[in-house]
This record gives structure tokens, C-alpha cells and sequence, in this order.
């Protein structure tokens, strides 16, 4: 579990390890038959923060930034960045291995259309992708005559030896008295939000934490509950939460509100969903790949769209705006000590 009370903006990068393991990846791709592979800096929701076990990208190659990409193929490998990480993916990454290219520049379909071949198959983790990413990827491997190939499981994680495991931060209601609003009305303006559709794929963290009330500490820096739900238009909403960060106050709250699953149930819930040929909203920035296709695969009707709980938990209640100025006031004192205690100590 996290304490993320301060960033410390400790680099852990270690390009010295970026030949051998970009060296034993190829290996393990030709294994499976396949000629290249994408490593996103991404987990299963497409988080910012990610948990330790989800940081592919920095064990692969050393980069430790907060949005990234590679792509190995078998005689070139090329990581992208944007101009924040400019500078340091010159310190952390083996530049011998890998080709910085600059996101602005070229974007990482435009790499593949040139760097693809006939008949290439490029893999890819359908878990740590949008369809809407894989789309582009597709087509660009379709114009250079390659093909896109879903692997499980991710072969990083094969070769990672000594792999952090998921974590299992403790999930904890978040009192109305700071959120302002119960978590059965935010349920019930939800389902009231569906349209056409008869449920809700959450698959965005934060909008889990808000429709539920809930906290978690499964990543640094954000008080996030790694988790998925399903809300329905007409039955109770499901939440697909590790029972083990569930203690009994908390599972018993929270079975109030909604079915309380295990994460792998959620792949059999949308089989079931699917065959009986419902249609279901994913958000098209966060929602994976997979559960995207388990679902169409089983007969459903998928609308990729914007989540609806994004603009509810933009728009504040006059409980959080009052919250946000509290913390900005608590904030402001402990810059103006901090400037008091330079001035009167620094040399």
C-alpha cells in the first residue's frame, strides 16, 4: 500500500538493463510467432499513476515518465515521448537500443506505416488499450500489409522476474459530509444518464471512487480503487472489487449499494450481457480493449462514448467547492511556511 503524503521525484530508471531485456523480449516473441510488440505506459484503465506491477515501459527500457510508448521489432526499437521528457529519456533510456521519436513529430502509427513489412505480425496486450488506440494501430499495420495480433498474457510479464504483485490498498467510504451527495442518488442519475443503452462499463478508477463514494490506495498520488463496475439502467449496479481490500464495514456499505464481484467475473458478466445482446456505453478514453471485444464477441452492441460520470463529477457541489477552497487555504499556509523557513535558513 502507498503513503504518498509528498512526490519525492526519486529516478529509479536503470537504462544499463535495456539491451539484455529489449534482447530476451525478441526472443520470447519469436517464440510466439510474432515479429514485434507495443508496451504502452499504461495499466488496465489507463490511469496517469500506475501501480508498480504495471510499469512495463520502465523495466523494459528505463523510462520512468508519465506517458510513453515503445515498440520493439526485430532489427529496431523506437520509444516515443512528448517534449516534457524531451531531456530525461536521454538519461534514462540505452539510446543504442532504443530510437527516441517525438510524439509531436511522429506519431507512433505513422512509425508503423514506415517500419512495418509485409506479413509482420505485431503484437500487442489488448488489456492496456482502447479500441479507439487500436484502431489507428490497425489501420496503420493494414497499410504497410502487417497484421495486429492480441497476446495474453503479456509477455513482459513472462521474463519479469520478481514482478511487484497488484496491489491491495485498502478501499474506505468517503463520508457525504466531504462528498456532499449519497452514493445511491449519484447511482441513480447515472442509470437516469443511459439513453439508449441498457448498462455502463466504469472502467475509469476515478469515476468508480465517485459514484461509490469509496477511496483506495492502490497507487501513488491519487487516492484510487483499482476497480471496475457495471450500472444498469433497470437492476442494481455490480462493482468488481478484490475482496481482500474489503473489510466487513465497508463490504457491508457497499452491498447496499450494488453486487460485490471479483474483478474475473466481470469477462463472464459481460458474456452473459452479450449473448443476450444488450447494449453497453464504454468510455472511449479509458475502457480496454478486451472487455470491448469480449462483450461484441458474445452478440453485444458496444457505443464507445464518453462516460457520463466525467461531467457529474466535474460539475461540484457546493460541499466539494467548499472542500477545494479549505484544502487551497491548507495548502497556501504550508507554502507561506515553507518561503518563511527558506528565507530565514537557506544560504
Amino acid at each position: 500500500m502507498f503513503e504518498s503524503l509528498y512526490q519525492s521525484f526519486e529516478d529509479q530508471a536503470d537504462p544499463s538493463q535495456g539491451a539484455a531485456r529489449v534482447a530476451a523480449l525478441r526472443a520470447e516473441l519469436v517464440r510466439r510467432g510474432l515479429d514485434g510488440f507495443v508496451v504502452p505506459r499504461a495499466d488496465e484503465h489507463q490511469n496517469e499513476y500506475v501501480a508498480p506491477c504495471a510499469e512495463r515501459l520502465a523495466w523494459l527500457s528505463g523510462f520512468t515518465g508519465s506517458a510513453g510508448l515503445a515498440i520493439v521489432l526485430k532489427e529496431r526499437a523506437a520509444i516515443f515521448v512528448d517534449g516534457r521528457y524531451a531531456l530525461a529519456v536521454r538519461d534514462q533510456v540505452d539510446l543504442s537500443v532504443f530510437a527516441t521519436v517525438t510524439l509531436t513529430d511522429t506519431s507512433p502509427q505513422q512509425w508503423l506505416e514506415t517500419n512495418l513489412a509485409g506479413g509482420m505480425r505485431l503484437g500487442y496486450d489488448p488489456w492496456l488499450h482502447t479500441p479507439s488506440q487500436l484502431e489507428r494501430f490497425s489501420k496503420a499495420a493494414e497499410a504497410a500489409g502487417a497484421e495486429l495480433i492480441a497476446v495474453e498474457p503479456n509477455p513482459i510479464d513472462s521474463m519479469w522476474s520478481g514482478r511487484p504483485l497488484p496491489p491491495l490498498g485498502k478501499i474506505t467510504l468517503h463520508s457525504r459530509r466531504f462528498a456532499g451527495e449519497v452514493a445511491k442518488r449519484k447511482l441513480g442519475r447515472v442509470a437516469a444518464a443511459l439513453g439508449n443503452n441498457d448498462a455502463l462499463l466504469v472502467s475509469d478508477p476515478h469515476a468508480v471512487a465517485w459514484v461509490f463514494n469509496i477511496r483506495g490506495h492502490d497507487v501513488a498520488h491519487t487516492p484510487l480503487p483499482l476497480s471496475y463496475a457495471l450500472i444498469f439502467k433497470n437492476a442494481e449496479p455490480r462493482l468488481y472489487a478484490d475482496a481482500r481490500k474489503l473489510d466487513n464495514h465497508t463490504r457491508h456499505s457497499l452491498s447496499a449499494l450494488a453486487e460485490i464481484e471479483e474483478p474475473a467475473c466481470l469477462k463472464r458478466d459481460l458474456e452473459i450481457l452479450g449473448g443476450e445482446g444488450k447494449k453497453l456505453l464504454l468510455d472511449s478514453t479509458s475502457a480496454p480493449a478486451k472487455l470491448a471485444a469480449v462483450f461484441k464477441d458474445a452478440g453485444g452492441i458496444c457505443e464507445l462514448g464518453t462516460d457520463p460520470i466525467a461531467g457529474m463529477k466535474a460539475c461540484k457541489n457546493a460541499t466539494e467547492l467548499e472542500g477545494a477552497r479549505n484544502a487551497h487555504l491548507r495548502d497556501g499556509a504550508a507554502m507561506v511556511r515553507f518561503l518563511h523557513w527558506f528565507a530565514v535558513h537557506a544560504e
